[in-house]
């Protein structure tokens, strides 16, 4: 499926301030979610599917991608 992210409305969290080295988020149809670098707006976006978003937020939430394995 190929999402149209022209009309996305992006925002990044209020704790980054004015800060440019962060990533932006957009609520996107179907409950899909967009996240991209906001230092490079026009450059590529990841796209999660809700169940995927849900997914990555928990795994960022119990520090799974800093772990040694």
């Amino acid at each position: 499926m190929i999402i149209d992210l022209s009309g996305a409305k992006w925002f990044k969290s209020v704790h980054s301030g004015e800060a440019d080295a962060c990533i932006e988020v957009a609520w996107l149809e179907a409950g899909y979610v967009g996240v991209r670098d906001s230092k490079n707006r026009t450059g590529p976006a990841l796209t999660f599917t809700p169940g995927g978003w849900d997914a990555f937020i928990t795994c960022v939430t119990n520090d799974v991608f800093t772990q040694a394995n």
